[in-house]
């Protein structure tokens, strides 16, 4: 028997029991969000103010939905990064699966087989660098109800002896994710950043998208 479990309804504990996926406690697991950063010119600097500005403008209206938060914070983040141009290119409403051969519960003798099925709202290839955008459709909503259903995807890389980086975000908050499966898969998250505080920290994100831009190239 096949059983389709869609992305957006898997847990951390599902992960867990079907990948043996674990969050890593080592502080040297995921330094590239840490220091190091390329840096951020004055004219960028200004330019995300003002993207800034938008976004909590906008929003005293109504609700971002995901298409705006595309438009009006990650459009501009893309491309102050480079990510519209060589050696990167964006693919849209991508399709993932998961499928049995991947996912096999040890515990259990029998024969069900489970597919994860989902799609990824933004991706920004070398295959290694994922940007998965959700709604924000009410001020209360959490990243870390998005997490699972990023980290499903990030175990579907194409490239497991690689690391893969991913940035989930609704518009206001935006938290990186590193993922590692050569060995086992173990994953870490970075900081969250979020717009509600007085510092611009759109200045971070932008600094750590052009860090792994660099480091994948």
């Amino acid at each position: 028997m096949v059983q389709v479990i869609q992305a957006q309804n898997v847990t951390l504990a599902y992960l867990k029991k079907k990948f043996a996926l674990q969050q890593s406690e080592d502080e040297q697991f995921f330094t590239e969000w840490v220091n190091n950063f390329p840096e951020i010119s004055e004219l960028e600097k200004q330019y995300l103010d003002r993207v800034k500005t938008n976004y909590l403008n906008v929003l005293e209206n109504a609700p971002l939905l995901e298409g705006a938060v595309k438009l009006v914070v990650l459009s501009p983040l893309l491309d102050l990064a480079d990510f519209y141009l060589p050696p990167f290119y964006i693919a849209t409403e991508e399709s993932i699966e998961i499928s049995e051969e991947i996912i096999s519960d040890r515990e259990s003798t029998e024969e069900t087989q489970e597919i994860i099925k989902g799609r990824i709202d933004v991706l920004v290839l070398q295959d290694k660098l994922w940007l998965l955008v959700i709604e924000s459709k009410r001020s209360s909503f959490s990243l870390a109800k998005a997490i699972p259903q990023a980290l499903t995807y990030m175990l579907a890389n194409p490239q497991p002896n690689y690391p893969v980086y991913l940035l989930v975000l609704n518009g206001e908050d935006f938290q990186f994710i590193k993922l590692i499966q050569k060995d086992k898969p173990m994953y870490a998250l970075s900081e969250r950043f979020t717009l509600y505080r007085r510092e611009n920290e759109l200045y971070k994100v932008l600094s750590i998208l052009k860090k792994l831009g660099q480091i994948l190239i």
